[in-house]
């Protein structure tokens, strides 16, 4: 791999798009790497990816518009399909995904971390999706992904001026779930990963499944995926021990409580 780093740590492992001086832009090749690197991820062995970019100026600072630059309209709806199937891949990746973003998430860096389930970023971190002033829309999701998630009247409003907004501000539209300082963002993203991996794996696949698939469809047909979901933990090594230790925990309580006595 040229331009993503794989590192495990216990249960948690942790992607980084290494390509800093390019402010860590989204080509083919990087593309290509970061859909084999999530085929290689040992699911029996992670149960929570951090997503990061590699530097402190910049997450990923957009798609490469140098590889863009002199694309046909067939060869630009290619690198859109490219893009789209690679972020759909981490979006629906089994097992949750944090984007920890330090600096600039822009265009396709916006898009990417809109593909994780949780977004936390550091202070310095600025968001957009300026694809207009390009003369090209949003390609790796971006007209579709940031509507669901602050809102149709937010998303049009940064995708038809283009313009760029600060952490705070996303915080406040709920595009990020916190902010941190620079330089204590990685632990943030770690404890908040490593607390993910200490809870039952199959429970938190499912929840994941249950949300994604959900929001697709209607409530009543909703409410049918959890039951199904909900259904398929039972029988399972976590369902038993968690109950389980639930159920010993609440006997050690109950014996431990002195019963009222009237003098």
């Amino acid at each position: 791999m040229e331009f993503i780093t794989f590192e495990q740590q216990d249960f948690v492992g942790i992607i980084t798009i290494n390509r800093p001086k390019a402010l860590n832009a989204l080509n083919s090749s990087v593309l290509e790497e970061l859909d084999q690197t999530l085929d290689q991820v040992d699911l029996s062995n992670t149960r929570c990816l951090i997503l990061t970019g590699a530097g402190d100026k910049s997450f990923v600072a957009g798609a490469d518009i140098g590889e863009m630059s002199t694309l046909t309209k067939a060869e630009g709806e290619a690198f859109g399909k490219k893009g789209n199937d690679v972020f759909r891949k981490l979006e629906t990746f089994p097992i949750p995904v944090i984007a920890a973003i330090n600096g600039f998430a822009l265009g396709g860096g916006c898009e990417i971390a809109m593909s994780c389930d949780i977004r936390i970023c550091s202070d310095n971190a600025v968001f957009g999706q300026p694809e207009v002033g390009l003369g090209i829309t949003p390609g790796f999701g971006g007209t579709q992904r940031l509507a669901r998630t602050v809102g149709v009247g937010m998303a049009k409003q940064m995708i038809y001026t283009g313009r760029n907004i600060k952490s705070d501000e996303a915080f406040r539209i709920g595009l990020v779930n916190a902010v941190y300082p620079q330089e204590e963002l990685m632990d943030a993203a770690k404890k908040l990963a490593s607390t993910i991996s200490m809870n039952a794996p199959i429970a938190v696949r499912n929840c994941k499944k249950a949300i994604n698939d959900g929001l697709q469809v209607d409530m009543d047909a909703a409410i049918v995926i959890e039951e199904k979901l909900f259904g398929d933990c039972f029988e399972t090594e976590d369902q038993k021990a968690g109950m389980g230790n639930f159920l010993e925990k609440d006997k050690e309580k109950k014996l431990k409580v002195v019963p009222f006595q009237n003098k």
